[in-house]
């Protein structure tokens, strides 16, 4: 293999890629990135197993082939290097060791064998379409601060995204709380797809994505999720569950609407939070005509309280909530206002964007 590229045409791919190598791996060659140089160019892959990322460089190739490299070696080599600079990388099959020299600057890393790295099968397609990627990074990212982490039910610990007539839709919970976006799409699957995409797929997925609106092409399979975008493929493998019935949890008899100014609450309640138990983070929110009031304490006797005026008309209300799940999902929302729908001191609140009914997201309550 030989080839020469300059420094900002590889790097910003290898850096992409390499998100998915773990630091700590039980095989040696998964913290390796396969390079594969032929006459189409040079495409890089970086692996954990779980979910695999590519890269294609359109660039001249001198001598082709497959080698196997260090992948974080790589990017702080090529991070190293001056701007503009020109990287030519050689590759001796005798010594087992690929050369990469840019300037007077000389490298020699060891390779491991192309045969030991792990290939993801090709996603065999059960239904492909698809959106603006300015669309689907909005789905997650509206949603997927909702996942579990590390939880027994191993099928909150990712983002459920289903597919129906006309709509997209992604669901995140963590038992706790519920995170719902739907988008129309033009997609017809004929009957409702859902699949589970594990919580790294879904990070990597997100820092993949931009808010430009060029297309890009997903392929569900029976076991893979596969996203084309430009010269980039990421697959990632699906979470073997049933993810809960989303819909069920959903109140539809909450008939106390409070609409408040989206930042003055969040800024209320990020400076209640400050004195609320650290471990439980629940903080006490009193409603009555044209006011809420959220109070926090805490084991050492301190006290918070702020009161703000909203749009409230109805019976007065005490519920107490984990002032996080609140946060997170007013942060979520990017419109002026914010309604928000309570039951009684034992229900669920709905909290909805102002006039966008495409994102819902629902808090349980905590007793205090």
């Amino acid at each position: 293999m030989k080839f020469a590229i300059e420094r900002e045409a590889i790097l910003k791919p290898l850096q992409t890629i390499t998100g998915v190598v773990e630091r700590r791996q039980t095989l040696p060659i998964l913290s390796n990135i396969l390079l594969s140089a032929n006459g189409q160019g040079l495409s890089m892959t970086a692996t954990d197993l779980e979910v695999e990322m590519i890269a294609r460089l359109p660039t001249d190739i001198n001598e082709g082939g497959d080698i196997t490299l260090p992948a974080r070696k790589m990017v702080d080599i090529c991070k190293a290097l001056p701007e503009g600079a020109i990287i030519d990388l050689t590759y001796d099959a005798d010594k087992e060791r690929a050369t990469l020299k840019s300037g007077r600057s000389r490298f020699n890393l060891t390779t491991l064998p192309v045969s030991e790295f792990p290939n993801i099968d090709e996603v065999k397609g059960v239904f492909s379409f698809s959106v603006p990627q300015s669309v689907l990074k909005r789905l997650i990212d509206k949603t997927s601060f909702a996942m579990a982490q590390q939880d027994v039910r191993y099928y909150l610990n990712g983002l459920m995204i289903e597919v129906d007539n006309g709509v997209i839709r992604a669901v995140a919970t963590d038992g706790h709380r519920l995170a719902v976006c739907e988008h129309t799409a033009d997609v017809s699957p004929g009957e409702k797809i859902q699949v589970i995409l594990p919580r790294k797929g879904v990070l990597e997925l997100s820092r993949l994505l931009t808010d430009e609106d060029t297309p890009v092409n997903i392929t569900i399979g029976n076991n893979h999720l596969c996203v084309t975008l430009g010269e980039y493929t990421f697959t990632s493998k699906l979470v073997d569950g049933k993810f809960p019935d989303y819909q069920r949890v959903i109140p539809r008899n909450s008939d106390k609407l409070v609409i408040a100014d989206r930042e003055r609450l969040r800024q209320a309640l990020v400076r209640t939070s400050i004195l609320s138990n650290e471990k439980y983070r629940g903080i006490r929110i009193h409603l009555e005509d044209g006011l809420l009031q959220a109070q926090a304490n805490n084991p050492e006797m301190e006290e918070a309280e702020e009161e703000i005026e909203v749009d409230y008309t109805g019976p007065e209300l005490d519920i107490g909530f984990n002032v996080g799940y609140l946060l997170d999902a007013l942060n979520a929302i990017d419109t002026a206002h914010v309604n928000i729908a309570f039951g009684d001191a034992n229900s669920s609140c709905v909290v909805q964007p102002e006039g966008d009914s495409g994102c819902t997201y629902v808090v349980m309550p905590m007793r205090l």
